[in-house]
């Protein structure tokens, strides 16, 4: 099963009644990420009604489509509904491979000029919502939709410029490897993922990871030398064999 197209509101109202249903995670008020980015959140995972932002970079595929999409896994593994709203390219193969539940995955692939409407309507049922963030998106929607989120108990996670959200995520550097000597594949690249936020989180905090790239999105971990030389800002490394 490649997740649940959404089209139209009638069928986002079918969806999001049973979503509301109690499930295993229900009553947990922090969602589990993959252990390599528990350093990065404050409360250690993805607490309920915070907004977690994923900034889309330069150039936009700089592998914050990976990183969100393992924002996502360990959430969905245990058993929490998940949505994805406005990533017509949306790979359901690398999200399997990733371990996101399929058949818990919504998916409005083009939520067209009702965008906020939408949005709103998944936060309602949907324990955590993904979405691409518009370009004329204003001020005020965005606070709404973050404020509908702390109501409801669910966690928004824009992906795109997202101004006061609790945790900003970034993938700031990274560096492919595979290629031989004149030939080969490129596999993986080592990521340097940044966080900035408010709060328990206005501390910046960086982290390495493996990203194998948005084809195939699982993260690897890897243990960080200790000669690392220290850079200006404090940084939060995190790895593990």
């Amino acid at each position: 099963m490649a997740g649940r197209m959404v089209v139209g509101s009638a069928a986002l109202a079918d969806l999001v009644r049973p979503a509301s249903a109690p499930d295993q995670v229900g009553g947990h008020r922090v969602l589990p990420v993959v252990p390599e980015l528990t350093g990065l959140l404050p409360n250690r995972g993805l607490r309920r009604g915070s907004t977690i932002a994923v900034a889309a970079g330069q150039p936009r595929r700089s592998g914050g489509t990976s990183l969100m999409l393992a924002l996502l896994a360990e959430a969905s593994r245990a058993g929490s509904w998940c949505a994805v709203v406005g990533v017509p390219t949306f790979g359901a193969g690398a999200a399997a491979e990733l371990g996101i539940a399929l058949d818990r995955l919504a998916l409005v692939p083009n939520p067209g000029p009702e965008w906020a409407t939408v949005v709103a309507a998944l936060i309602d049922g949907v324990d955590v919502v993904v979405t691409t963030v518009p370009a004329a998106v204003s001020a005020s929607v965005a606070t709404r939709l973050a404020a509908r989120a702390r109501q409801r108990g669910s966690v928004l996670v824009p992906y795109g410029r997202w101004d006061g959200a609790d945790v900003t995520l970034q993938v700031v550097r990274g560096v492919w490897e595979g290629l031989g000597h004149g030939r080969g594949r490129l596999r993986r690249r080592e990521v340097t993922v940044s966080a900035r936020g408010r709060g328990a989180a206005a501390r910046p905090k960086e982290i390495k990871v493996w990203l194998p790239g948005d084809e195939l999105t699982r993260v690897i971990p890897r243990v960080m030398p200790s000669t690392v030389g220290r850079p200006a800002a404090p940084l939060a490394l995190v790895g593990r064999e």
